[in-house]
C-alpha cells in the first residue's frame, strides 16, 4: 500500500551521523564519528551493585508506575545540588526529570513554539536538538560561532529582524560540534539581549562537568533573576547514556506545561534508571567520579591533539584546541569539497568522520569543517584513525 506521512516528519532527513555509523559498522573502519563516552568511563561494578540492592530492598518502587515529575528523592537531591554547586534555581524554578536531555529540547519546542515560529541557534549546533525543533514545525535562524562563542552582533541582528522568536538555543560549554566555550562576557551579553527582546534561553549543558583545563565559568542560568532561562542537564556523560536520564531546571509555569507534554509522551522517565542515578550520586563520591572522568578525557584529548599536530595539520587542515568535552572541530582548506572528503575518507581509507553540514541550521548550507570524537576509540584505534586521516589528507590535498 501507499504510506502517507505527516508533514512534520516527511521533510526530516536521516542524521548524517547515523548514516556514517553504517560505514563505521565495518570492522575495518576506524570510527572517529561517535559521540559516546569512553568505555573506561563507566562505573559498571558500582551501578550493578546499586541495581542489585534496589531489587533486593524495594523492587516494587522500581517496577511500579510513578509520578511524571520524577523520582522524588532524585528531584529533591538535584534541586539542592544545582543550587549549592552551581547557584542554579530560584524560588520561581522547579526541577523535572526527563528521558535524556534531548527530551527537554523536544518539549521546549512542543510547549513554546507554534508552526512557523523561530528558534535562534548557534550555527553549527547539535543535530539532535535541531531536528527536535524542525520536527515540531519551528524554523531555525543560525548565528555564527566564534572562538569565544556565539557572535553577539549577529545575535542582536537576528533578534531585531526575525519574527516570532520563541527561544535562543545555546551549548555554552565545549559546544557540540565545535568544542567552543562561550566567554563570560558573551554569556552576560546573551542574557541581556534575551531579556531586552523578551525571548527565552534554552541552555544545554551536557559537557559542563568535563572541563579539564582553563577556568570554570558560571552557567547562564546561575544569573537568571528574571525567569528567562531553561537549563538542561544530563547524566549521560557523567554516569551512563544508556540510562537515558536528564533533568531541567526551569520556571515553574513552563515546567507545568512540560509535565503535561511528558505525560502524553512517556508518562514518566524510567524509574529504575532514576533510582540508580540518585543512589550513585549519594552513595559514592560523585566529585571523585568527575575528577576521574576529567583525568581520563584530558589525557585522551591531548593525545588526539598531538596526533592531529603530527599527522593532519601538516596537510593544511586546522583544528580548534579545546579545554573540555568530547569533540574536535577540524577545518579543510578553502576550495576542498568537504562532503566528498568525508565520504572518500570512510570508503577508501576506512576512517569515519562527520561532515560539518550535518550540524547546520540551514540544511542547504555549506561547510568546510568536520567533527571527530576522541573519547570512544581506544588509544590504539585513535592513533590508527588519525594516521589514516592524515595519509588520506596528504593524497587529497597534496
Amino acid at each position: 500500500m501507499q504510506y502517507h506521512f505527516s508533514d512534520r516528519i516527511s521533510t526530516l532527513k536521516p542524521s548524517a551521523i547515523r548514516e556514517i555509523f553504517k560505514y563505521a559498522a565495518d570492522p575495518e573502519v576506524v570510527s572517529l564519528s561517535a559521540g559516546n563516552p569512553a568505555p573506561d568511563a563507566f562505573a559498571a561494578k558500582q551501578i550493578g551493585e546499586i541495581a542489585a540492592d534496589i531489587f533486593a530492598t524495594h523492587p516494587i518502587d522500581a517496577l511500579q508506575y510513578s509520578v511524571t515529575e520524577g523520582y522524588p528523592k532524585l528531584r529533591a537531591f538535584m534541586r539542592d545540588y544545582m543550587k549549592t554547586r552551581h547557584n542554579i534555581g530560584r524560588a520561581f524554578d522547579d526541577v523535572l526529570i526527563t528521558s535524556g536531555a534531548q527530551q527537554i529540547m523536544e518539549m521546549c519546542a512542543k510547549v513554546l513554539c507554534n508552526e512557523g515560529d523561530y528558534v535562534i541557534a548557534e550555527d553549527p549546533s547539535f543535530i539532535g536538538s535541531l531536528n527536535c525543533f524542525r520536527s515540531l514545525g519551528a524554523q531555525l535562524k543560525g548565528v555564527p560561532i566564534e572562538p569565544d562563542g556565539m557572535c553577539i552582533e549577529a545575535l542582536a541582528d537576528a533578534l531585531e529582524n526575525t519574527p516570532n522568536v520563541r527561544f535562543i538555543y545555546t551549548i555554552p560549554n565545549f559546544q557540540n560540534p565545535s568544542g567552543v566555550t562561550m566567554s563570560l562576557e558573551k554569556r552576560h551579553a546573551l542574557y541581556d539581549l534575551a531579556k531586552k527582546y523578551g525571548v527565552l534561553i534554552v541552555e544545554d549543558n551536557p559537557y559542563g562537568d568535563l572541563r579539564y583545563s582553563g577556568e570554570n565559568l558560571p552557567n547562564i542560568k546561575s544569573f537568571d533573576e528574571d525567569g528567562i532561562v531553561i537549563y538542561s542537564g544530563s547524566f549521560s556523560k557523567v554516569i551512563a547514556p544508556g540510562l537515558r536520564v536528564g533533568y531541567t531546571v526551569a520556571p515553574s509555569e513552563i515546567m507545568k506545561k512540560m509535565v503535561v507534554a511528558k505525560q502524553g509522551e512517556d508518562v514518566h522517565t524510567n524509574i529504575l534508571a532514576q533510582m540508580i542515578c540518585y543512589e550513585f550520586m549519594t552513595r559514592y563520591d560523585f566529585d571523585e567520579n568527575l575528577a576521574f572522568l576529567r583525568r581520563l578525557y584530558s589525557r585522551k584529548a591531548q593525545f588526539a591533539m598531538d596526533l592531529l599536530d603530527k599527522y593532519v595539520v601538516p596537510t593544511g587542515i586546522t583544528y580548534l584546541p579545546i579545554q573540555g568535552g568530547l569533540f574536535l572541530w577540524c577545518t579543510l582548506p578553502d576550495g576542498v569539497d568537504m562532503a566528498d572528503f568525508c565520504k572518500r575518507a570512510v570508503v577508501e581509507h576506512k576512517v569515519a568522520i562527520v561532515p560539518g553540514t550535518a550540524f547546520l541550521c540551514d540544511e542547504k548550507g555549506s561547510s568546510q569543517c568536520f567533527r571527530i570524537n576522541f573519547t570512544t576509540p581506544s588509544d590504539e584505534k585513535l592513533e590508527e584513525g588519525i594516521k589514516r586521516l592524515g595519509a588520506f589528507a596528504k593524497i587529497a590535498l597534496g
